[in-house]
This record gives structure tokens, sequence and C-alpha cells, in this order.
């Protein structure tokens, strides 16, 4: 049976009520209310696989602590670092508007926490609905601090889909049996990719197919006729990941905390840096059901292919009956993906339109490539890097968006190239050639107001793959897709500019391209980067400095006091 703690509250009003009561800030249903968190940064131990290691968590939880909010909140959480590493933490997929001194990702836009000091992260929830998430935003920590954002409707707002029975968060991970930091360092110093993770995780557990997991399933208990809202996050640190549910179709209403016209699936594609929220209901013969997520990988590229697995166990069922396993597609299989990524789409309603640009001031191109450079320490005296047309980022030494508030001269240059520097068969024979790639703090200044379209072309210097980039700061429109070379002349006739899927993050197809539209109205510092940890590593990011607007609300906001000095 699933245990309280395992529903991570999962009836939301009653949680409200709760948590409101729980941190003394709950005020009136009808009225804004301030929560306040504290996110103690602390190595924990944890045992998994028949292993036990120390990870840095939040709270001693792993996943850490669900941030439960509702529209038109503000939010403080106090974080208090006590663990050997600096860190700074994301809130991914917050727009915080002029408030890019919440965002998170360190270097960006705050110097990290240093061992042993605190900084509050401040920030109103405005405008935005469903489910999001936190994780740590520096060297690949976030493989253990993570966790849920439930960003509930405003208070007598419904869902726009049949209100469900009950709710469940299902965040979905990866697992070292070793310190990760130490597997980062190893393959840095040899040149080469560390190793893959040992296990996938549901809610931090890998589940039964897994050794000395018996303790270590995530159980949902359901009830036989009930419909259920399981809000989905990919967590994991390098793999897209399918997810589903023996025997249960699921019904996708939300990505990215966007509302989506409800289409149902057997299973749903989730890249890293992704949430989608699906309606189950609870309509098979009384059983245990297994809850599976595995990779998607259409390349012939090393990964961890291993299935996590969890229960969905219906009341009465004892745990002896052995659990039914899903049909997830086959790990290379393109023409799912594909198809399902095509039946995303905005719900577009008088309520909840979907305001595309139909105009665009600026015209962006960027490619996506990978080379190697001169390593005489490393293993075969190179090592890899990525970049984006063909500037591989240097992160500075001084956040970015103090630079650019202060007006600090020498930390970064706002000259990044609109297109690439020399236009090539990108998706043709695979190219190993050296391209010159530069390493840079190269960024690009947009105005502010204007409507930018950028596309992502993925290319083929030394190998396609899909890439999962991610904007900070904003959502946006995905109007394009498709594979091969992006047509300047062709392509954007069949843009869909009605009802495209607005999120946060977007897979850009193995071998293909996408093109996204959003209006630059948020000043700041806005990071974008490949969401898979390894090629972000590898300086596949790049930062877009939107500017001041002429009014008084429209100018990024003075930093608070106790913003961290690198």
């Amino acid at each position: 049976m699933a245990s309280t703690s395992s529903w991570n509250r999962i009836f939301c009003g009653l949680a409200f009520v709760f948590f409101g009561l729980f941190l003394g800030s709950f005020t009136s249903p009808v009225e804004a209310a301030i929560k306040k968190y504290q996110f103690d940064i602390q190595v924990t131990n944890v045992s998994r696989l028949c292993h036990a290691k120390p990870i840095v968590t939040v709270n001693g939880r792993f996943p850490g602590p669900t941030i439960y909010v509702r529209e038109g909140d503000s939010v403080l959480v106090n974080v208090t670092n006590h663990a050997q590493y600096n860190l700074s933490i994301h809130w991914h997929g917050l727009k915080q508007y002029r408030n890019g001194w919440a965002d998170g990702p360190a270097y960006v836009t705050q110097c990290p926490i240093q061992t042993g000091n605190s900084y509050t992260y401040a920030f109103n929830v405005t405008g935005q609905r469903g489910t999001l998430w936190w994780h740590a935003h520096i060297l690949w920590l976030r493989a253990t601090v993570y966790g849920a954002i439930v960003i509930m409707p405003k208070q007598g707002t419904p869902f726009p889909f049949p209100q469900p029975y009950r709710e469940a968060e299902i965040v979905l991970g990866e697992w070292w049996n070793v310190d990760v930091e130490e597997v980062v360092k190893q393959g840095n110093n040899m040149g080469l990719p560390p190793n893959s993770s040992d296990a996938h995780t549901i809610n931090g557990k890998p589940g039964p197919l897994f050794p000395c997991s018996e303790k270590h399933t995530y159980v949902l208990q359901v009830e036989q006729g009930k419909t259920y809202l399981l809000r989905i996050i990919n967590a994991a640190l390098n793999d897209v990941l399918f997810f589903g549910i023996a025997g249960h179709s699921l019904t996708v209403v939300e990505v990215d905390a966007v509302y989506t016209k409800p289409f149902t699936t057997q299973a749903i594609l989730i890249a890293p840096g992704q949430t989608t929220n699906v309606l189950v209901q609870a309509n098979q013969v009384p059983n245990r059901y297994f809850m599976a997520a595995r990779p998607f990988m259409d390349v012939p590229i090393p990964i961890d292919n291993k299935t996590a697995a969890a229960i969905l166990q219906y009341r009465g069922v004892p745990n002896s009956v052995l659990p039914i396993l899903p049909q997830l597609p086959s790990s290379n299989d393109t023409t799912f993906a594909l198809g399902y990524e095509k039946k995303l789409k905005s719900l577009n309603t008088p309520t909840f339109p979907a305001n595309v640009p139909l105009k665009v001031d600026r015209h962006l191109f960027y490619t996506i490539g990978f080379g190697k450079e001169s390593c005489p320490s490393c293993l075969n005296g190179t090592r890899f890097v990525a970049s984006l047309n063909n500037i591989s980022f240097q992160m500075p030494q001084v956040a970015l968006l103090q630079a650019h508030y202060f007006n600090i001269k020498g930390v970064f240059k706002t000259d990044f190239p609109d297109k690439p520097p020399t236009p090539f068969n990108y998706t043709g024979a695979p190219l190993t050639a050296n391209l010159g790639t530069s390493s840079a703090t190269r960024l690009s200044k947009i105005a502010f107001n204007s409507t930018v379209e950028l596309v992502l072309q993925d290319t083929n210097l030394l190998t396609v793959e899909s890439h999962p980039f991610h904007l900070h700061g904003y959502n946006f429109f995905v109007v394009g897709t498709g594979i091969g070379n992006f047509d300047p002349a062709k392509d954007p006739a069949k843009y869909n500019l009605v009802d495209p899927v607005e999120r946060n993050t977007v897979a850009v197809p193995t071998g293909g391209w996408t093109a996204i539209r959003f209006r630059a109205d948020n000043p700041g510092v806005w990071f974008m980067h490949c969401h898979l940890e390894l090629h972000t590593g590898w300086g596949l990011k790049t930062a877009f400095v939107v500017e001041n607007g002429p009014g008084a609300s429209q100018s990024v906001l003075p930093p608070p006091k106790d913003l961290p000095q690198c």
C-alpha cells in the first residue's frame, strides 16, 4: 500500500490547508498567500541497489520536498548550504518576471551559495499553474538535489478537464552506485563521457527489477472506477524516457505547466527538464500493474537502458500478486517519438489562449555540434566539446546577470552570431572535420518586447542526437519541427501558428530541427542550454541578454541584499 508520504499529500485541497497552517502563512481562500520553505542542503547516507553512499540532499530527503503553491502566491525559500559543494537551486519553468536573481543557475544569474551560507529565493507565481520542478544548477548535483513544484489554479478555478479523485507526483531520475561528481571528474580527466547511471528511478526508487529493491519500490494505491492525475517529471540527467502503465491508457492534459488539447496514448515520451500531466482511469480488473520508465535513444550511443518500475495497486489486492509488465515502445522507436510530439497542441481557448507571435522581429538559426579539442593528458589526446554556431560556451567567474546589471566590463560579449559562420550540409554524412570551434562567453542581445524565432538545427558533427533545450525565464511556442536540414524557403509555410504546444523545454529531433517563437518581454540574462547534463558540461549552452523596456515596470529589479558573492 502507498504510504502517506508516498502520496506526497496528493489531495491538493487538504495539502494547501496543511501547508498553510504548518507554515503559518495561509490566508483566506481568495487571497494570495506567502509560502515559506526551509531547504537545508545536507549530506545524507542513502542505500540503493545494495550500495550505500553519502549523497547531497534537501532536508535529508531523496527526492527533495515538493513545493505546493497556488497561482498568485508569493514564495520564500531559504536555502542553507551545509554540504561541501557550493551550489544554487533553479526553479525550472517559473518565469521570474524581472527577477532573474531568483532563477538560480550558478554563474548565470547568481554566484553559488557557499558552504555555511544561506540565500532566500523570493519570487511570485504569476500567470502559471500546473507541474514544474526545482533542481540544483551547478556541476551534476541535480542527480540527487531535485523535487516537484505543484502550482494549483486560483481558488475556485477548475481544471479544464475532469476533476481527478486524487493526484500524485511521479518524478523520474537516475542513480549511480558511486559518487556522481567523482564519475564526472574521472570522465573529464580521461576526455571521455562519464559512465552511465546504474539505474533509473521513480520517486527515487529503482523498483523490483533491480537487486535489493524490495523496500525501494514506489506503490500508488488506487480505487476501482476513480480517475487520477499523475504529475510526471523527468529529472534524469541524460536520458529521454518513455513512461507507461500496464493495461492503462494515459490522457495527456498538460506539459511544462501549460494545458494541452487532451489526447490518449499508451505511453508518453518525456525529455530531461520536461513535465507531463496525465489522467489515468482505474478501470481495469483489480490487480497490481507496473508503471515503468526506460530510455529512448535512436542513435548507437551507450546509455543506461535499464527499466525503472513502480506499482499501481488496486485497493484490496494483496502484495503477493505478481505485477503485470507494460508494453513500452522499443528504445529506438523514432516513429513513435515523432508521432507523439505531433499530438501535443495548446488548448487555445478564450481562457487559455495561445498567443503565438505572428510577426517576427529577429530570426535566429543555431546549429548544434560536437567536436574534439586537444587534451595532452587525456586518454586519446583529445576531449569532447559541444557548441552552438561553433561556439562552446565558457562559464564566467562572475554571474552574468550581476555583470549586466552593474555594467561590469570584460565578463561577456554580446556578439553571439545569429547564424552559423560556415553553412554546410548539416545532417549529411558524418563529419569529423575540425571546424575551428572556439570557446568563449558570447551572448545574444535581444531588444525588449521584440518577437524572436529561433531554429535549432541538429548536425552530424561526429554524430546526430536528440537534444532537449531549455530556455530560462520564458515559455515558447514550438511552431515547427522536421527531419533533415531546415529549409527557410519552404518549411515556415508548414508552421502551426494556431495552436502549437507551449513549453519551456523542447527536444530537437535526431538529425532534424525545431523552430520556436517567443516574445522577449522579460528583461534580464536568461540561460539557454541542452538539458542533457553531459552536453551542458561540454559547452552546449548560451544566454540571452534581454534589454530593459522603457516603462518603470519593465526593468530588471534591484538585487536582493543577501545575493551570494563569488
